[in-house]
């Protein structure tokens, strides 16, 4: 109710049988934590991951004195750590949410209140959190909406009784009480919570949601979190590790217990412990549990930070490409997410809108139909001039019309047909009619600028320009209220009261509008797509529609795209029947919608064809390029578009798409699941002709396919080439997506520009949206963007393939380096009586992967590049890899994991049996177990620090700094934790002093560490050099490539024999161009290069030249083929 806080706040919901109090005020609230609830929330939502739940678990098993054989921080120090790095970035996340929502909340509105002393209304500046439902708000131009308002009517005693809050941004169904009456609300009376005001100096309107209620906020839920294939390999392979741990404790606690059993009970008597000792079993069963702790670093702690840690990097990459920075509207390229970096290295299906994502989306009014005649055919002409010594050809084209007659005009507008102009000027009443349609029938807001310049704020691109053309034609929209519309008729302003809004939907496709004209005749215009105007027309309109059907095939042929427009008079007694109906419609409260629909169908038949109209909407720069780039890197691209059949094969030629040298394109248009069954089993044909076939389907066949059908489409789909889908809506366009993805282990991307790609890009795997002109719905629900289509060649084969690369490289070394660093331990039990001891010492366990091993990793991770971003780019094949998932898979697993144990083996046993019979430089024996723990752990610093190194293809100053820095590191760390002055302050900790000096100094200690190094990386650099020369990879055949042809010799490009230069130089081999591209202007001496210049100084008169446009000039004469010509002019030539 009105402007009755008391009474809106008793407002409840009854959801299955529990009343739900709303909050009513519009405060907003987007952050997760505050001070009080952030550790613990977060350290909830943490340990929800399974390897910190599983380090939680092992750091209570270390308590446990008879089960933990290391200190306590060996295992809290790396957690804490993983969970403070973490935190940080979530709280700094959290920190600007509250920013964002505390400038949210305290901006000011206008709030009108009712003094009831003296009856007089105030308006009061308001913070918008205090704004309540039922309040009434004052906005003004430019001004933000701060809550879902009701625009339509206000009064102080009105009620509201309307939908629960949704988040159904196009439908509002509510209806308005007051005074016995009842007025409809629907989504065209409501201004939704984020809009903007605009050409409106001011309004007031009627809170209807506010904060959390309010339609925006109800589209703010959780997004759907996207993983990629990675992802889940890792998360199986982590189990799989956990799983080899639980084998491994449960091996060495066997051995325990056959140990104890068959040798410890020799030790009883001797040592007077036998009434100490406990059951052999269970001590075996205390064994598994200490292994389970001493071992738990084969499970990597650091994996998943570490891996946020590179996908943000990468992310970073993208933001900063300069390459990708659309300077005309300074776009630059962004990654809204950081989970899917390596996913774009392993794209296989791209699946494309057409209008705005590889066009322009700047509509240009170009041909039209009219009571059967085409108009705006662009004729051109050649035109021949004669002069002493040179003969001049010109290709000209139709002049552009003379629009000066209308004042109005738009002056960027241009058309190449007068005789248009003309039947305008004659006033022929279906032109005029025509023209008047394209002027009523839209939703174009019309601002007229302080210069008095007239501007068109339209929903969509094509609706400015078809009434930009019925503008310059002499139907000028000058302005419009919610009853009337004002055209300016040949100078002639008559304004049209405005009836109905019959709206266009991806359902209808078509527009209508009633409108009652100056004569009181009562006219329905209505534009749409053909397939759904033709089946509503008149039977008496069969010829025109044939006509005009063959001018839309026409159109279509040529890339345009194409309305058909219908009018009728209406009946005042049958419109008065009708509109009762739809103001009953209007205020139902269930299934509006569907009731309102049938209620258009109903007026809208019978109509009369007009005629058509064609508008151009020309490619992207780069397109065709980018397409043939990426279809060499074997990537399937699909067109989806709400295109006729004609346009998107018109389209998938100029794109490269299609080709004259492809055998067949099956063009499957069915209307019936019988007809579509047909084509598609007629279609099926063998892999063996991939490259020679295209597939072009139509909505309706997709519609009628049954479910059988899906897989027999999926697989005649994937073995064509080309994929286009014409005429399909928002949902199927979806739905294709969703097709691939249930039947295809393959990753899909999809890319759009507009509102009606939303659920596309939502629903493949990697969402792309280009910032265009239909606004930024497809932007703000994607996970990459950028302003032009060209920019996903370099996305896909620069950062998605390098990302894919760096990241496979990163966990392959990740595994490798903890398992050569873990199973030491293993090994070492079966020499201690699996007494649950370490190799090392416990501060080298605490610090090897957070210190000694991290910073190297990250940084082969973060700039490894196996080639440049040129040859990237000239050979699209070395994305085929990931693709096939060849750099990090199971096989890669096992065969990095197998490295691992081999290279612990080797790092225990050489220094193990060198120390078993070696002497010291003053013959003493090395056997002491801190120098044995000191020398396997420097080799294994030495052993992983060389392998980062050959696994490196790229080196920065950053790499070298952080592999050399930390060995640096760790030979401090080394001698520091071993000297006198930190044993004297921690005796307890560090009790071996001088054990890293003692044992460096010795030249045996280095020739065990050298030969252990070699040993462990000469095998691993032979296998390298023999695979890559027996079965090189994708990467070596175009590396080998690139040098053998870089080393040839220039001078050996040119072929040995006769050229031929002297019949160049003749001129007589010069034809007559047939294109107005196909020739070029010839040097003179006297007068430079033929142009446009000569053209002036031949004596054209100043009226043709104007009126042509010269695309080519200048043939000499037989008497000039004797003079010279240089190398100079055939290159300018």
């Amino acid at each position: 109710r009105a402007n009755d806080r008391d009474y809106n706040e008793r407002f409840k919901l009854l959801l299955f049988f529990i009343c739900i109090i709303f909050p009513q005020d519009n405060r907003i609230k987007t952050a997760k934590y505050n001070v009080f609830t952030f550790l613990p929330i977060n350290l909830f939502e943490q340990f929800q991951r399974f390897a910190n739940a599983y380090f939680l678990v092992l750091l209570i098993l270390q308590l446990i004195p008879e089960i933990s054989s290391l200190s306590w921080f060996t295992t809290i120090v790396p957690l804490v750590l993983v969970l403070a790095i973490t935190a940080v970035k979530d709280a700094t996340d959290d920190y600007f949410r509250h920013k964002s929502d505390q400038q949210v909340n305290t901006r000011q509105s206008q709030i009108q209140l009712l003094n009831y002393k003296c009856f007089l209304e105030i308006l009061q500046n308001e913070k918008w959190m205090n704004v309540r439902v039922g309040d009434i708000i004052k906005l003004e131009n430019n001004q933000f909406v701060a809550v879902s308002l009701n625009l339509f009517l206000i009064f102080y005693n009105q009620t509201v009784i309307c939908e629960p809050p949704n988040n159904k941004l196009d439908k509002f169904t509510g209806t308005l009480c007051w005074k016995d009456n009842k007025y409809s609300l629907d989504n065209e009376k409501m201004l939704l919570r984020g809009c903007v005001l605009r050409n409106t100096e001011w309004c007031f309107g009627l809170v209807i949601f506010a904060g959390l209620q309010t339609k925006l906020m109800q589209n703010c839920g959780r997004t759907k979190f996207k993983r990629t294939s990675i992802d889940k390999l890792m998360n199986t392979l982590v189990l799989w590790i956990f799983g080899f741990l639980i084998c491994m404790g449960i091996i060495l606690a066997i051995g325990n217990t056959i140990w104890e059993q068959k040798v410890g009970s020799d030790f009883w008597e001797y040592l007077q412990w036998k009434e100490l000792t406990i059951n052999a079993v269970f001590s075996g069963f205390l064994t598994f549990w200490s292994y389970i702790i001493i071992l738990n670093t084969v499970v990597p702690i650091s994996l998943y930070v570490s891996v946020e840690v590179l996908r943000l990097g990468h992310s970073y990459f993208i933001n900063w490409d300069r390459r990708m920075y659309y300077s005309r509207k300074a776009t630059p390229a962004e990654a809204r997410t950081t989970t899917l970096n390596e996913e774009l290295g392993q794209v296989e299906f791209i699946f494309s809108d057409k209008t705005g994502t590889l066009t322009q989306n700047i509509m240009v009014f170009n041909k039209c139909s009219i009571n059967g005649k085409t108009y705006g055919t662009l004729e051109h002409f050649l035109l021949y001039i004669h002069t002493d010594k040179w003969v001049y050809l010109l290709m000209a084209k139709t002049p552009c019309v003379d629009f000066s007659f209308n004042p109005l005009m738009d002056r960027k507008f241009r058309f190449h047909d007068s005789s248009l102009v003309e039947a305008i000027k004659l006033e022929e009443p279906l032109v005029q009619e025509f023209f008047r349609l394209l002027a009523l029938c839209h939703t174009i807001m019309p601002e007229e600028r302080n210069e008095g310049e007239l501007v068109y704020q339209a929903q969509s691109p094509d609706e400015g320009a078809l009434v930009t053309a019925a503008r310059n034609f002499g139907f000028v929209f000058r302005s419009r209220t919610p009853e009337t519309i004002t055209l300016y008729e040949m100078g002639q302003a008559v304004t049209y009261q405005l009836l109905a809004i019959l709206d266009f939907n991806n359902v209808r496709k078509r527009m209508s509008v009633i409108v009652r004209n100056p004569k009181g005749q009562l006219k329905l215009y209505s534009k749409g797509a053909d397939t759904i105007l033709f089946d509503r027309l008149d039977p008496s309109n069969e010829e025109l529609m044939f006509t005009t059907s063959e001018h839309l095939n026409e159109f279509a042929g040529e890339g345009l795209r194409t309305l058909a427009l219908a009018y009728k008079d209406l009946d005042e007694d049958v419109f008065d029947e009708w509109m009762k109906k739809l103001l009953f419609a209007s205020t139902a409260l269930d299934n509006r919608e569907e009731k309102l629909g049938a209620l258009y169908e109903e007026i809208e038949q019978g109509m009369l064809l007009l005629g058509a109209t064609a508008i151009e909407d020309k490619l992207q720069e780069g397109v065709p390029e980018t397409i043939a780039c990426l279809t060499l890197a074997n990537i399937k691209i699909w067109v989806l578009t709400g295109d006729k059949l004609e346009t998107a094969m018109n389209i998938g030629y100029s794109c490269n798409m299609l080709r004259d040298d492809m055998n067949t394109v099956f063009i499957i248009s069915g209307h019936t699941m019988l007809e579509t069954e047909l084509y598609s089993s007629d279609s099926v044909f063998e892999e063996t002709i991939i490259a020679e076939y295209a597939l072009i389907i139509n909505g309706h066949s997709l519609v009628k396919s049954s479910a059988d059908l899906e897989q027999i489409l999926v697989d005649v789909a994937c073995l064509c080439k080309t994929v286009i889908c014409c005429r399909v809506t928002p949902l199927q366009k979806a739905l294709v997506v969703e097709l691939i993805k249930r039947h295809k282990r393959a990753v899909t991307l999809a890319i759009g520009d507009g509102a009606n790609d939303v659920s596309m890009i939502k629903t493949a795997h990697i969402g792309v949206g280009i910032s265009g002109q239909e606004g930024m719905q497809a932007v703000l629900a994607s996970d990459y963007s950028f302003a032009q289509f060209r920019y996903l060649q370099r996305l896909l084969l620069v950062h998605g393939r390098w990302s894919y690369h760096r990241m496979c490289n990163f966990l392959c070394y990740f595994f490798y380096k903890n398992f050569a660093f873990t199973l030491v331990h293993f090994w070492y039990g079966f020499l201690c009586g699996f007494s649950a001891q370490t190799v090392y010492d416990q501060w080298f366990i605490t610090l090897f992967n957070i210190v000694y091993t991290s910073l190297p990793v990250l940084a082969m991770g973060l700039f490894d590049q196996d080639v440049n971003e040129q040859y990237s780019l000239r050979f699209p094949n070395l994305y085929r890899p990931g693709q096939l998932n060849q750099l990090f898979n199971k096989r890669k697993f096992f065969t990095c994991t197998l490295q691992g144990v081999c290279t612990s083996f080797i790092l225990f046993f050489i220094p193990y049996g060198a120390f078993m019979t070696a002497v010291r430089d003053d013959g003493a024996h090395i056997s002491d177990q801190q120098t044995f723990a000191v020398t396997i752990a420097t080799s294994l610093v030495i052993v992983v620090s060389v392998q980062i190194g050959l696994d490196t293809n790229y080196w920065t100053a950053v790499n070298h700094f952080f592999i050399w820095g930390s060995l640096a590191v760790y030979f401090a760390i080394l001698f520091a934790m071993h000297s006198d002055g930190i044993f004297t302050i921690f005796p307890n900790q560090f009790p071996f002093i001088g054990t890293a000096r003692n044992s460096l100094n010795q030249k045996i200690v280095w020739l065990v560490i050298l030969l252990t190094t070699v040993v462990c990386i000469m095998p691993m650099v032979a296998v390298r050099f023999i695979k890559a020369d027996l079965y090189p990879t994708q990467t070596d055949k175009n590396l080998r490539r690139v040098r053998r042809t870089s080393s040839r010799r220039s001078a050996y490009a040119f072929a040995h024999q006769q050229g031929y230069g002297e019949l160049i130089t003749s001129g007589k081999n010069m034809k007559v161009p047939t294109s107005s591209t196909s020739t070029y202007p010839l040097y003179s001496p006297t007068r430079g290069l033929t142009g446009t210049s000569s053209v002036k100084n031949s004596g054209v008169n100043d009226t043709t030249r104007d009126q042509t446009e010269t695309y080519s000039t200048g043939f000499r004469r037989e008497s000039d083929q004797s003079q010279e010509v240089t190398v100079e002019d055939l290159e300018a030539r």
